[in-house]
């Protein structure tokens, strides 16, 4: 979105003619807004993905072809073609946030421009490496330089993006100490509006997330953090989303309505499985199930890869559109995942942060009691889904939040008390946050039940599994362990692209 392009002068004499409103060059200032709002396309397409392979979704009746998305026998192009690839977007996305940095470094202005580039930088590649393993890391971005990166492994990346969060963060904090204040970035900042306090929040977060997904796995020279703790408000990117043509929210464009009024994709509905921590099934949540979902409780669901009569039809707007009012022209102003078309985009919300420190404390990571993070969690959870379009919270989230855990007193899933071992109550961290993630950030929930198995599945019922009744995986979940490298990397980068990946056996470095 905010690829740079160089011009030289031509000395040839009968090239007379200069656009005067031809750009010549572009500032950090004017590519960090445009990078975040990358970010958020991207994610549009990272919870897609995600929600597909971890049970949020589920095939829609009258629509086939589903082909790989329900037999799992992943091509290269699956999840890896056009503009929603994940591979192109994130790298392009990348070369942006390396702009900034390269084109502030040195600057004592700039310090703010240049840490929040590079706390995006880290978020970025740990979502490659989340998603595809080994990826070009050291050797990337560097353009004509290097056309054919080599990879890098996993686990080092992980402990390498974790020191560079530490460098952000002294960024920061030079530029907060300075005799003179750097320039802000306010005007330019679409997630914090120039609230640097937030910014090194953000960066401690991420690096929760890397020592807790890496926990064992990575070695990571420095596990403190800085004194600004960790984010207790969501990140949100909106660059000033509505209902115009290529202006409105991704996730409202993909799943509720076009600008035009047009449906967005039908072709995709809740699943049978993640409906039963809402209606009852597994846990019982009306608050939030009401906030989120079209005529809950009576919801239409399905099981991945049943293909036969009688499967729910999505309505215009999608099940995820709680909103009574489905004239694509005028609807929104609602809650749950899909608020409308000025929404902005979850980047980190405060639900997962809760989530994370509330394993960080149980593991002996952080500090803390998981208990009370535990239950922080769920409250934010409730807050992100009961608050609407325009940013308001409706209703009384906290009380709801409270009468979620007591109206499921006796599941330790809900009630932390309940969880006799620190299984257990790992499995009730993950399982909450499985829920905060539904169709919020899917990738989420499909990363953690990876790498812990949590929420738990078994045999084929609809209630008790998220995998495809068509699943061609030899693991015992009848899952996928990931999908492949692109297409383009096969091709263009041969000899460094790594072979033999398979999407049921080759695991990412922190799976179980």
């Amino acid at each position: 979105m905010a690829l740079v392009l160089c011009f030289t002068s031509c000395d040839n004499y009968l090239d007379v003619n200069e656009n005067k409103n031809k750009a010549t060059s572009v500032t950090p200032d004017l590519v960090l807004p445009q990078a975040l709002g990358a970010t958020g396309l991207a994610l549009n397409s990272f919870n897609t993905y995600g929600s597909q392979l971890v049970g949020y979704q589920a095939n829609a009746g009258g629509y086939g072809g589903f082909n790989e998305n329900v037999s799992y026998a992943f091509t290269p192009n699956n999840y890896n073609t056009g503009t929603t690839s994940l591979w192109n977007m994130t790298y392009d996305n990348l070369e942006d946030y390396q702009f900034v940095i390269n084109n502030t470094a040195g600057i004592d202005a700039n310090v703010f421009y240049n840490a929040a580039a590079k706390i995006m930088r880290v978020y970025d590649f740990q979502m490659l490496v989340d998603t595809y393993n080994n990826i070009p890391y050291t050797s990337a971005l560097k353009g004509a330089d290097e056309l054919t990166p080599s990879y890098d492994d996993a686990a080092t990346i992980y402990a390498s993006l974790a020191a560079e969060l530490d460098d952000a963060m002294n960024v920061i904090n030079s530029g907060l100490s300075a005799a003179t204040a750097p320039t802000s970035i306010s005007a330019y900042d679409i997630v914090f509006k120039g609230d640097m306090t937030k910014w090194l929040q953000l960066a401690n977060t991420i690096k929760l997330r890397l020592m807790v997904r890496g926990n064992g796995k990575a070695t990571f020279s420095n596990t403190s953090f800085n004194s600004a703790g960790f984010l207790t408000t969501d990140a949100i990117i909106n660059p000033g989303y509505t209902r115009d043509n290529n202006r409105q929210n991704p996730k409202w464009n993909t799943w509720g309505f076009a600008y035009t009024g047009s449906a967005g994709n039908k072709a995709w509905i809740p699943s049978t499985y993640v409906l039963g921590f809402y209606n009852g099934a597994k846990l019982k949540d009306t608050g939030r199930g009401a906030k989120m979902y079209y005529q809950f409780p009576g919801t239409g669901t399905n099981q991945l890869g049943y293909e036969s009569v009688g499967i729910p039809k999505s309505p215009d707007g999608s099940f995820w559109y709680p909103g009574t009012n489905r004239d694509g022209k005028t609807s929104g102003g609602s809650t749950g995942a899909l608020k409308g078309p000025s929404m902005g985009m979850p980047m980190l919300t405060a639900a997962e942060s809760y989530f994370l420190q509330a394993e960080a404390a149980l593991n002996g990571m952080i500090s803390g009691d998981p208990k009370a993070l535990f239950n922080a969690g769920i409250t934010a959870s409730f807050t992100y889904l009961y608050t609407n379009e325009s940013g308001t919270v409706t209703g009384t989230p906290a009380a709801d939040a409270t009468a979620y855990i007591a109206a499921n007193n006796t599941n330790y899933l809900a009630n932390f008390d309940l969880a006799t071992s620190n299984a257990q109550k790992l499995e009730a961290i993950i399982t909450q946050k499985y829920v905060a993630m539904n169709m919020v950030n899917g990738q989420e929930g499909w990363n953690e039940y990876r790498r812990t198995g949590y929420p738990t599945v078994s045999g084929t019922a609809a209630s008790s599994t998220f995998a495809s009744t068509v699943s061609q995986s030899s693991r015992a979940d009848r899952l996928p362990s990931r999908i492949l490298y692109p297409t383009s990397e096969i091709q263009y980068n041969p000899e460094n692209v790594p072979s033999g990946i398979s999407p049921f056996t080759s695991n990412i470095f922190w799976a179980k």
